[in-house]
Formats: structure tokens, sequence, C-alpha cells
């Protein structure tokens, strides 16, 4: 079987991935530094203020410098991709997606030079950058298949039963305009270009705007989509900061729809901010997560360990989707506990551009503080260490945020901690006395991204059914919540995590970036 590079497959990749990834590295080395400008209607856009883009493993390393977008950046954009609309809207579907394929064969090609990029902007271990690149291409390619597969949504309906007259009736979905999607600093990749193909695929034309701690990766996206053909309009890359830029795009009334990618207290404020205009507008929110892993005393332990630990401390456990609590049956804790803590002490810590390290720094100052606020915050309410709760600044860490992977018992379970999205390598665990109990403790909260379970076939029925989740993975060693792939498991959340109900990567995404219209004609028999 040919090697596919998913999160799931990513532990065991051929030689080939490593040495091509090394040249890149090198050669994006070679590069840092230099600056880059928005791209507004097809041409490169210079502010007077710009920002540095800094590389989380040495804060001394200028990575990329660019622009510092205002209100009349953001104006500008939206204004070209407003043109630009009409002549998108009407260009046959399948035209559209021959140009995104063609977008997505370009990120392929260059999916060693982004996803070393990544691996510096992000602190993503190589194999993680990777897989973030792959899965962008994927997700475009799936927003293509779904298009076909759904011949451009244009759907007859049933005639009417009208004496002297036919009828025909056919549903149309369309899209909606100016699409904006702001994407976060983890996936900077995959949930910058995933929104960015679905929108222009259906017809929309976009505005993009990237975290500043991750600039330089989306725009390397951007430079596919012009390299691709898109005409001049249809994208738009911007940057700066959110309080600005963003929010002077999202007040815009000329944006037809949004999607972010984010905390919930700044998704909250988006929606309630976008819900201002003259009209409801659709807004794609995915919120992040506090997601649970239950382990039954007729779990295997091994699988189960092994699932959990990747799941928290993937990408330092800055995923919306990292497993950052587990409920364990008790007769099963205090062996699940040593196997986790023996698995976890083995992790590399280090640069994460070398091939052996697994743990990279948190992406940036703020990171690195509520990472030792929350260590003080466990320590004081009377949480134990059973790894990690510290920070390394001696040699080789003297310059990065690095932070220890951190397992923590004994935390009493009405902590707010348990219920705190921390996105930080924390992960807390807790014996309980039944099944029942474990899945109380795990719905009980605003949260539901992903879960995971690790028992019996019977149980994991029980699971199923019963979690309130938008991904839920069982007896899954490759990670216990983490590691969503399109056309495989589509991502997305329930309550709290997530606003549509709809998983990106999936059968039903495209279609929230559109909407419907019912064509009816008539004609005299």
């Amino acid at each position: 079987m040919a090697f596919k590079l998913t999160y799931a497959t990513m532990f065991n990749p051929p030689e080939e991935l490593h040495s091509r990834f090394e040249e890149a590295l090198r050669q994006v080395r070679a590069n840092m530094g230099k600056e880059y400008g928005m791209i507004i209607n097809g041409k490169d856009f210079f502010n007077d203020e710009k920002y540095e883009d800094i590389n989380p493993a040495n804060t001394d390393e200028v990575l990329a410098v660019f622009q510092k977008g205002d209100e009349k950046d953001a104006a500008r954009a939206i204004e070209a991709a407003q043109k630009a609309f009409p002549m998108w809207e009407k260009t046959p579907w399948q035209e559209r997606v021959h140009l995104m394929r063609r977008v997505a064969d370009l990120i392929d090609e260059r999916i060693y030079e982004i996803g070393a990029i990544v691996a510096l902007e992000v602190g993503k271990n190589r194999m993680e950058a990777l897989g973030d690149v792959a899965e962008t291409a994927d997700l475009i390619r799936y927003a293509c298949d779904q298009m076909e597969a759904n011949d451009g949504f244009i759907k007859q309906m049933g005639s009417d039963p009208l004496s002297g007259y036919s009828a025909t009736n056919y549903s149309v979905l369309r899209p909606y305009g100016v699409w904006l999607v702001i994407s976060p600093f983890n996936f900077p990749a995959a949930l910058t270009g995933g929104p960015c193909g679905a929108a222009l695929v259906s017809g929309n034309t976009l505005v993009f705007k990237p975290a500043t701690d991750t600039t330089w990766t989306s725009r390397k996206l951007a430079e596919c989509m012009r390299d691709a053909g898109l005409p001049d309009g249809v994208f738009n890359f911007v940057s700066g900061p959110g309080r600005s830029m963003g929010q002077a795009l999202i007040e815009n009334p000329a944006v037809a729809g949004i999607t972010f990618t984010g905390s919930y207290d700044v998704g909250m404020g988006i929606y309630r901010d976008f819900a201002q205009g003259g009209y409801v507008r659709p807004t794609i929110l995915e919120l992040g997560g506090k997601n649970p892993a239950i382990v039954s005393r007729n779990a295997d332990i091994e699988e189960a360990a092994a699932g959990i630990v990747r799941s928290a401390f993937g990408l330092q456990g800055q995923k919306c989707s990292a497993c950052s609590r587990v409920y364990v049956e008790k007769p099963v804790y205090q062996a699940l506990m040593e196997r986790m803590i023996e698995i976890t002490k083995k992790i590399s810590i280090g640069d994460p551009t070398e091939r052996t390290t697994f743990l990279g720094p948190v992406i940036n100052n703020r990171s690195y503080q509520d990472y030792q606020d929350f260590i003080d915050k466990i320590y004081h309410s009377g949480g134990r260490f059973l790894t990690g709760g510290k920070i390394l600044t001696e040699g080789d860490y003297a310059k990065g945020y690095y932070c220890t992977p951190t397992l923590v018992a004994d935390l009493p379970i009405k902590n707010s901690l348990w219920k705190t999205e921390m996105f930080v390598p924390i992960t807390t665990i807790a014996y309980v006395d039944s099944l029942e109990e474990a899945m109380q403790h795990a719905n009980n909260i605003s949260y539901g991204l992903t879960a995971g379970f690790y028992g019996s076939p019977e149980e994991t029925e029980w699971f199923f059914e019963n979690i309130q989740a938008g991904v839920t993975y069982a007896n899954r060693p490759q990670g216990a919540t983490t590691g969503a792939w399109p056309g495989f498991q589509p991502f997305g959340g329930w309550k709290g995590s997530g606003s549509s109900g709809k998983n990106a990567g999936g059968l039903y995404y495209l279609q929230i970036y559109m909407h419907e219209q019912i064509r009816t004609l008539i004609k005299k028999a």
C-alpha cells in the first residue's frame, strides 16, 4: 500500500519525507527575514507599519516581516472581492473546481517548503507540520469532490400537476457574495485553506486574515491561489492585528458570511458583532474544546495510554481537539496512570524542525505565561504533578517558549480548570466508580468538540450514543481525541464548540457556504 500522510499514519513515515523536509528547511532558512506584502486584487500592498513574525523556538530569529494592515486595507480588500463576485459566481462550477484542484496540486508540490515554514512559525514537529499542509490540499479537494458529486448542487424537484401547463422546479444552491475567513495560529494551513477552499469552490469571493503569529504560512497559501490562476479580486490576503484589521473586516456590511476559528470568547464576540448588520448572515464558528477521554475497566491499557498522551501533548496541547481531561474507571486507574507517566517522560522536547523532536515550544509569550499561571493554580488547588509542571530555560531552551508536558492527578473534580480550555500541555486525570459517572462529567460542560473512549465493543456503542461531541473516537491508539482527516473524520463541534452543526471535510459542509434558490417555470402545454 502506498504511503498516505495523515495524522493517523504520520508515526511511521518513509525516509523520503525526512530528506525532502530537511532540504526544504535549508532553503527556507536561507530566505528568513524577508518582507512580504498583502495580496489585494492580485497586487502586493505594503504599509508604513510592519510587524515581525518570530520563531517561538528561538525568539532572536525573525522569520519574516509583514504589513500591519488597517481599516483602509480592509475596505480595499472587500471592495476588490465585491467587484470580482459577479464574474466568479457566473464562472461555471466545473471551471471553479478545475482552478481549485490546481491550487491543491500546487500546495502538494510545495508541501515541504510550506511544512518547514509551519514548523518554524508554529513550533510543530516536522510530521505534524507536513500533516497540516497535506490536510489543506485534501480539504480543498474534498470540497471539489462534493461539488462534482452533487452536480453543482442543481437538483430537479417535483413537477406540479397542472392541467394545461407543464411545470419544472429546480433547487439551485448559489454563493452568498464576499466571504471572510479569519484563521488561528495552530493550524495555519488547514484552518485557512479548508474554509477558503469551500468558499471559493462554492462561488463566493474571499478575504482572509491569518493570526499574526503565523502569517507566513497563509501568505504561501495565497501565492498558491495566485499561481493557480484565480482571477484578480477573487481571493484577497490581508494581515494585521485582530483588534484593528480583523474588527474592520467583521464590521464591513459588504461581508456576506464569515468563518472564524479560535477561542470561545473571541468567537462569541464576533457572532454578536456580525449580528448587528441589516439581516442575518451565515456565521461559521469553531470555538475550541475541553475534550475528554473515558477509559473503561475493560480497556486495552497500552492503546489507551498511547492515544491519550499523543492527543494531550501533540502540538504542545495547542489544539482545540487536545485531550485535556481523562476519566478512568478505578480498577485500571493506577495501571493507566503509570503507563502514561512512562510514555510522557520519554517525550523528546526541543527544536521542532529536528527529526527526533515530538514537543516544541508554545506559540508566544502569552501562552508561555498562561502555562505558568495554570501550573500555579493547580499547585494551590491541591493538584499533584505526575510529570512536568515547569518551564525549560537552560541551554538550547533559553531562547524559546518551552513548557514540559504535564499530567495532573488529584485536582478536585469541581475545580474550574476541569472546564477551562487551557491550550497548553496540561492534562488532568481522575478516577470514577462507573462509566455513567464518567459520562456525566464528560458532558457537563459548554464545549462539545471531540471525545475518546477505550473499552469493550458493547461499551463503545453506549459511548457513541451518549457522548455530546461532534467528533468521537473509540479504541484509537493513534490519538484519543485528535487526528481528524477530511473524508475520514469530518471535523466540527456541538454546543459551544461550533455553530453550524456540520463538520468540515464532510458531506454537509460545502452547502453552508451557499443559499438555496427555488426556480419554478410554468409553460402552457
